[in-house]
């Protein structure tokens, strides 16, 4: 793998889990510091996911 399609899969890890992070919290409705916590990790493990689902069906 080479240095600039690291960069491309980080950035799009990033944006995926930024989308999802938001997601989650336009959904709860009590922001506190253990909804942050689930809410981040659950949003990184779904951008993993879309990431690699994407890598799959285009064949990358």
């Amino acid at each position: 793998m080479n240095r600039r399609r690291t960069l491309l899969g980080a950035g799009e890890v990033l944006a995926w889990w930024a989308v999802l992070a938001l997601l989650w919290l336009v959904f709860i409705s009590a922001v506190d510091t253990l909804e942050l916590v689930v809410g981040a990790s659950a949003a990184l493990i779904g951008a993993f996911a879309a990431w690699d689902a994407r890598r799959a069906v285009s064949g990358w």
